[in-house]
């Protein structure tokens, strides 16, 4: 992919500075709007999960098998069940490009503006019928949407923000598979003429590594924004995310790093079965280029079974927890 130019890349600033600048309204007011759009709605979509995506997800993950099936001969046959968290990459966004936001990001959910940056922050999933109820190529399954809260929160270091968490239900044929919390934080959007202009790209290199036995290479990060269907920019466009939002470097997806951490879980602990839950948290951002591992910190014995702690850090600093029954 072609590194943006500065002429580019001050385009942005210019035009990124000029909407920061018109009348804000408040994280409250933000929030209201969207409880009183989504006010007793849920969304319903229905999708036929296919082998194709799937494939290219393992692929992108550098798995090439999905149980007993080798996924870079030939796409996962009707009946292969769909790895937990592997769900992420059906029901992808429909909108066109005119309707996604200033940094790209879909914006069906979003806080309204200024309040645009948006970083998933963490959320549960559940498998509340087992392997029996899991998804499967070939299954056609209903996805409903529900938006649960949008509270204003305030921080001194942050400032105003948006809390946004949505519930997703994927029902297939066999009842319901997947329930998918989700938590999204929006903040204001940055004046990029006060000095985010001025952050010093860092070159890409290989990444993300997950030191285990998982490796991807820094093209994965382009890969899973485009099986997401993810125009984000913060992902994939260096101009964009060292010169207007300040990073030091591409953002490696909170979903991909869930992912991961789901795989690991099942890999090490879960003798390939999907767990019963995972509650997880982004802590810090990763960087394409990071070096970093996913490692089981504890092990408690509860009244609903074992329960994991799996931490993805790097260098010793936490970049997402996640307990896991």
């Amino acid at each position: 992919m072609s590194r943006p130019s500065c002429r580019a890349s001050a385009q942005w600033v210019r035009q990124f500075s000029t909407s920061a600048r018109r009348p804000q309204s408040s994280a409250q007011d933000a929030a209201a709007r969207l409880l009183d759009t989504f006010a007793g709605k849920t969304v319903r979509q229905h999708q036929l999960l296919d082998g194709n995506q799937l494939q290219k997800l393992s692929l992108t993950l550098n798995r090439p098998s999905i149980g007993a099936h080798d996924v870079t001969a030939r796409a996962p046959p009707a009946g292969t069940p769909v790895p937990p968290g592997h769900h992420l990459v059906y029901f992808t966004p429909a909108g066109l490009e005119a309707s996604l936001g200033p940094d790209g990001s879909d914006r069906t959910y979003n806080a309204a503006a200024p309040f645009s940056r948006r970083m998933w922050a963490g959320g549960t999933m559940r498998w509340p019928g087992g392997g029996g109820a899991c998804l499967r190529v070939g299954d056609e399954v209903e996805e409903r949407t529900t938006l649960l809260s949008a509270t204003a929160k305030k921080s001194r270091s942050a400032g105003e923000m948006v809390l946004v968490d949505v519930v997703k239900e994927l029902e297939g044929p066999r009842g319901v598979a997947v329930v998918d919390r989700r938590s999204w934080v929006f903040r204001p959007e940055v004046d990029a003429g006060g000095g985010a202009e001025a952050a010093a790209p860092r070159r890409t290199r290989h990444g993300p590594t997950v030191v285990r036995d998982v490796a991807g290479e820094s093209e994965c990060l382009f890969r899973f924004s485009a099986l997401t269907f993810n125009g984000h920019k913060i992902h994939y466009n260096e101009g964009w995310t060292t010169a207007v939002e300040g990073h030091p470097g591409v953002v490696v997806h909170g979903p991909l790093n869930l992912i991961n951490i789901l795989d690991y879980w099942r890999d090490v602990h879960g003798h390939g079965q999907a767990p019963k839950e995972i509650v997880y948290r982004a802590v810090a951002p990763l960087y394409a280029g990071d070096e970093y591992q996913v490692r089981t910190a504890s092990l408690e014995d509860g009244a609903d079974g074992k329960k994991y702690q799996i931490l993805a850090e790097k260098d010793g600093l936490v970049c997402m927890k996640a307990d896991v029954l």
